[in-house]
């Protein structure tokens, strides 16, 4: 009797754990917010996204070739452009790129908790938002 008591417990356990890997998943992850014209700026799209990075997660070296802001919504975030300092940001804080810059580090600053970010660029109109560097 006592091993059937038991038994939804472990169940529950395994369920839990299945869930948050789930989530953390999820949580890797680039919102298309907004994709619009840009009138007075011949051949210029503004475009918005979010994105979420997983406890530890970075991106690999990359380039925009947009002018590039970036606004922390949760968590930290370190970024560093080719030639500067590594900066950390928390939820409140901006970051900036030109277009010329090499991305050369995007990373969740936890290696617990999630980050999530605003990016806002301004770009030639269909041109990639990410180009990554070999």
């Amino acid at each position: 009797m006592i091993i059937f008591r038991w038994i939804p417990i472990c169940i529950l356990f395994i369920l839990l754990g299945f869930h948050s890997t789930q989530m953390a998943e999820a949580e890797s992850k680039t919102d298309l917010l907004l994709l619009q014209d840009l009138s007075g700026l011949s051949g210029k799209e503004g475009m918005v996204l979010t994105v979420r990075f997983s406890p530890g997660e970075a991106s690999p070296e990359h380039r925009h070739n947009a002018h590039t802001f970036v606004y922390v919504l949760e968590g930290s975030v370190i970024f560093q452009v080719a030639g500067g300092q590594p900066v950390t940001l928390k939820a409140g804080e901006t970051f900036y790129e030109s277009p010329k810059d090499i991305h050369t580090v995007s990373k969740n600053a936890s290696d617990a908790l999630p980050a999530k970010f605003l990016v806002f660029f301004v770009k030639n109109k269909g041109a990639p938002p990410l180009i990554p560097i070999n």
